[in-house]
Formats: structure tokens, C-alpha cells, sequence
């Protein structure tokens, strides 16, 4: 029997029976006056009266009326320039000791997040606190004394002046604490490989070492590194080298795409469960199994704010208008698309994160991640986001017994109009014209908007169906391999020149 691992799970489930009911719009406001409190004497602080906001009758209004939206570049170049001339106490007291590099999938250039110990600390309880959710799944004992593997970038952070820099999944993994480095795999020398192709080939080479019971990483990533460990060894399955394989905890994107494509590597279904871990905090984690959403951490330094996903809101650059409405986390309602703004104990205040979220349950505060601001298609009306996107191409999969785990899309101008031309990373073989009428007949059947401007501007849609690797090797050329690098959805103007030369050359 299973000895340590049923104390463990007994444990985990004894935390869980004694955990009161989270009460999540006084949590979000003794967070949010925390924050004031700590950053009050900050540059920042003083400039937007944060004593004046804590003396206010109503902080959350007080807040929200005082300090403007930011987005990355706006903050950026207002207060968190002088953080890198050598200045201190300018968003959140003291000097953050690390910058969490993300080029996200918009950016030519990598932002520099700053990540406080703060940070580092509650990354780490929201951590401990999924962990303590593992209660509500059917899992058993002799899992709990099973290892994790981490797949995230490189944990050798570049030491920058006074600080260290490196992706956050990085960050995270070179401040675990000492209780779980027994568990954690593929341990620190391997994990402090640069080069992708060199880590995830150290890592094939020792994994009949290992005994996994839990894959975490983003999909992508976690699927060729898997792919790797089973040619390497000459398996069929993953399960072939980890019997003992459960778990996987995908994060940053939507699993619903690669479902298809990483069940051909496993000999049985894996507990699945989603987490929204990104450069600027740990926001939300998938607590029970009835559902893929995801709760909203609401106790542990961060405050979220929500602004209707409306056209009329959004600039052109993908940034906020200055009176976009505000919704408080007591007033969100199910099924609607909202900007998600964070304030954080790691100096970021009003910040557009850049992506949208619905709410799937308002009661429980569970989310689903539906796409980002730059990514929302609407170039005649047709008002495409990136979850209706996954949607449509999850339909595909079904109808032609597909697995189509990246891809991505661009509207082209033609003489006649507009097209949007859709590129499938595709394991199987259909037909591109008959994958482009299905793709337009679902989107037209789903979508009034969309089937509107299949009436009018938009003219028609093109298929092109490409090797998975096509991605991966974009990705490689564009920014690097594994960690939090992710895919564009929607190709604009430039990247789109680029696609199509990188297209041409291969």
C-alpha cells in the first residue's frame, strides 16, 4: 500500500473539509486595499492619491475612477523605464529582482513584466492551492508520491545589472521550494538547458529514470516533448515509458485543439486540467473535474477588474479607450466576452493583460479563457474570437477524423473582396477545398455576424493544410522553442508578409 502517498492524499483531503467557502467579492476588496496600502509611498502611489483612495467610503470606485488602463507599452514608457535607469519604489516598493521576458504572440519585441518576491510567493500558494484541489479528483494514493515534470523554459535566468530576466515559467521553477525538488523532474541541471532541442533530448534519454505521474507545460511544447521521449525509447506510448502517468495540467491556451492529437500519444485518458499561469501572475485554475473552467484565485494578490469585449472599446492598437465601462467582479454575467484588467503585488495597476475571458459560472467565479484583444477578427464585421475559432476547428476535427493542433489565419484583399485564408496544422489527410466549405459552413451556422459578412465584404475562405512542425519550426525562427511561446491566431498585415515568405523558403 501506498503508505506516504494515501497520508498525502489524506491530508490534501482533510485541508479541503476544513477550507471555508471562499467569499470572493470581500476577498477581491481586502486585496485590492492591501495593494494601496503596500504601494502607497511608490511614485505611482503618490501620483494616482492611493492614501486618498484608501480613505475613500468606496475604494473599488474610488480606485477606478483615479487610475487610468494601462496596457504593457503605456506603463512601460510612463513608469517602468525608470525602473531599468536604476530608480526604485516607482509602481511597488524597492527593486523587482526579476522581469518576466514574454514576447506573447503579438509583440516583435520581448515586454520585461516585473516579478516581485511577492509575486514569486503567490505563484507559489496558488500552486500549493491546485495541489489542494487535486481532493476533488478521483486519484489514488500511490499518485501523491508520484513526480511532476515542469516543462517550462530555461531556469538559467540571465543576470541583467541588479535583476534576473528569463520566461516565468523559468522564474517559478528556479525558486521551488526545498520539500518538492524530490519531486520535481526533470531537476534543475537539465532544466537549466538553453537550448530547447538539447533539454527535451536530456530529457528522453533519462526518462525510464523517472517515475511521472503529472505532465505540466503548454501544450505545444509538452506534445512534441512527449513525441520525443516515445521515439527515443522506442515506445508506442507515452504510458510505455510512465505507467503511472495521470495527470496533465495544460496552461496559457485552450486544450480543446490538441485533445484530438495528444490522446494518439497516451494508452489512456489523462485527467486534464487547465491553468491560467502567465508572465504577469497566476490567475485562475481548473477545481473541479464537472468542468475545463477555471476559478478565479481571488485571495492572493491579485485584483481583477472586467471590461465589456465590445468594438466601440477597443482601439485600433488593441488598447483600451480611456471611458471604457467598467464591470466589477460582483456584476459579471455568464456568456459575455470581458477585457480582463489586473492590478498586482508585483507593481502592475489597471493592466490590460491582453486577453478575454467568459465567465461560465458567475457564482462559483469560473472563467474559460476566449481569445486576445488583437486577436479578435473583425475586419468586415465578422467578429471572430479566438474561442468561436477553436470551436470551428474542433468541428472539423470531428467531421473529417483529423487532428488539427495549430493553426492560424490572415484576411487577404482581393479584386473581389476580402478572404480569409486559413493555415491548418493538420495530422491526417482531407481535401483543402472541401476543409474550406465545412470551415465556412460551421462558422456561417454558428455565427449570425459572421454569416452577415459572408453576405456582403467577405468573399469567400481558403484552406492551406501544413505539416504541425510548419508552427513549431515559425516559432523557433520567430522567437524560441518551449516555455510560454505560443502561436498567433490571426496574422496581421506584416507577420502575415513574413508567414507567407517563411512559406516560400521551406
Amino acid at each position: 500500500m501506498a503508505v506516504i502517498g494515501a497520508f498525502i492524499k489524506g491530508l490534501i483531503n482533510l485541508r479541503d473539509a476544513v477550507v471555508s467557502e471562499p467569499e470572493p467579492e470581500k476577498e477581491q476588496e481586502k486585496v485590492l486595499r492591501q495593494l494601496l496600502q503596500k504601494a502607497k509611498d511608490t511614485a505611482f502611489g503618490r501620483h494616482y492619491g492611493f492614501q486618498e483612495i484608501l480613505d475613500s467610503e468606496d475604494i473599488r470606485k474610488a480606485f477606478a475612477s483615479k487610475v487610468p488602463y494601462f496596457d504593457y507599452n503605456q506603463i512601460h514608457q510612463q513608469w517602468w523605464y525608470r525602473l531599468h535607469q536604476g530608480e526604485e519604489n516607482i509602481t511597488w516598493p524597492g527593486k523587482p529582482p526579476y522581469f518576466a521576458l514574454s514576447s506573447g504572440t503579438t509583440g516583435k519585441s520581448s515586454k520585461r513584466i516585473p516579478v516581485t518576491e511577492e509575486m514569486v510567493d503567490a505563484i507559489r500558494q496558488t500552486a500549493i492551492k491546485q495541489v489542494g484541489a487535486l481532493a476533488n479528483y478521483d486519484l489514488p494514493a500511490d499518485f501523491f508520491e508520484k513526480e511532476i515534470m515542469m516543462l517550462g523554459s530555461s531556469t538559467d535566468l540571465h543576470q541583467v545589472e541588479d535583476h534576473q530576466e528569463g520566461e516565468i515559467s523559468g522564474i517559478s521553477a528556479s525558486n521551488i521550494p526545498f520539500w518538492f525538488r524530490g519531486f520535481y523532474k526533470p531537476g534543475q541541471e537539465i532544466a537549466q538547458i538553453e537550448d530547447w532541442d538539447e533539454r527535451i533530448l536530456a530529457i528522453a534519454k533519462r526518462a525510464r529514470e523517472w517515475d511521472i505521474g503529472a505532465i505540466t507545460g503548454i501544450p505545444t511544447w509538452t506534445e512534441l516533448m512527449i513525441k520525443k521521449v516515445i521515439e527515443y525509447n522506442n515506445a508506442r506510448t507515452i504510458h510505455d515509458i510512465w505507467p503511472n502517468l495521470a495527470v496533465y495540467s495544460s496552461g496559457g491556451v485552450a486544450f480543446d485543439t490538441y485533445e484530438k492529437s495528444f490522446n494518439e500519444l497516451v494508452a489512456r485518458p489523462l485527467v486534464i486540467i487547465d491553468t491560467y499561469l502567465a508572465s504577469e501572475g497566476f490567475m485562475a485554475f481548473q477545481e473541479r473535474p464537472e468542468t475545463r473552467s477555471m476559478r478565479l484565485v481571488t485571495d492572493n494578490g491579485i485584483y481583477f477588474e472586467f471590461v465589456p469585449f465590445k468594438e466601440e472599446y477597443i482601439e485600433e492598437d488593441g488598447s483600451l479607450v480611456a471611458d471604457a465601462p467598467l464591470v466589477e467582479l460582483g456584476d459579471v454575467k455568464e456568456g459575455e466576452d470581458y477585457v480582463l484588467i489586473i492590478s498586482t503585488v508585483a507593481g502592475l495597476w489597471r493592466y490590460m493583460i491582453g486577453d478575454t475571458v467568459m465567465f461560465t459560472d458567475a457564482e462559483r467565479k469560473e472563467i474559460k479563457i476566449t481569445g486576445r484583444t488583437k486577436f479578435f477578427l473583425n475586419v468586415v464585421g465578422e467578429q471572430l474570437s479566438v474561442n468561436k475559432m477553436n470551436q470551428a476547428v474542433k468541428e472539423l476535427e470531428d467531421q473529417f477524423s483529423i487532428a488539427i493542433p495549430e493553426f492560424t489565419l490572415a484576411v487577404v484583399k482581393d479584386q473581389e473582396g476580402f478572404v480569409h485564408k486559413w493555415y491548418l496544422g493538420m495530422q491526417g489527410k482531407a481535401d483543402d477545398s472541401q476543409l474550406a466549405h465545412a470551415l465556412d459552413k460551421n462558422l456561417q451556422e454558428a455565427n449570425k455576424a459572421y454569416r452577415s459578412a459572408r453576405e456582403k465584404a467577405l468573399k469567400g475562405v481558403e484552406v492551406v493544410s501544413l505539416d504541425p512542425e510548419v508552427f513549431y519550426d515559425w516559432n523557433a525562427k520567430n522567437k524560441k522553442k518551449g516555455g510560454q511561446v505560443k502561436m498567433e491566431k490571426v496574422l496581421q498585415d506584416e507577420k502575415y508578409e513574413a508567414w507567407e515568405e517563411f512559406l516560400r523558403a521551406r
